[in-house]
């Protein structure tokens, strides 16, 4: 599919049908990056910590939140001086 590049304001932009924008489910806004000379656009890819937060704060609250490793893990560690 061809389209064309226009003018807006100072910048250049285009128009993307509005059938290829709901066939990536994108809606308010994208991902824009450039791979292989070519522009890519995608869905904005979910924070990789969103939640982490609240989900720290639900641990400790519930006193699920002890060590999962020892506090020294290889042996003669605490020994050492920092």
């Amino acid at each position: 599919m061809k389209i064309a590049i226009r003018r807006i304001g100072n910048s250049k932009g285009i128009i993307i049908p509005t059938a290829i924008l709901n066939q990536l489910g994108l809606e308010h806004e994208a991902d824009l990056s450039i791979k292989d000379d070519s522009l890519v656009i995608r869905p904005p890819q979910k924070e990789i910590r969103a939640g982490w937060s609240e989900a720290s704060k639900e641990l400790s609250v519930s006193d699920d939140d002890a060590l999962v490793m020892p506090e020294f893990a290889n042996a003669g560690d605490a020994e050492l001086r920092w």
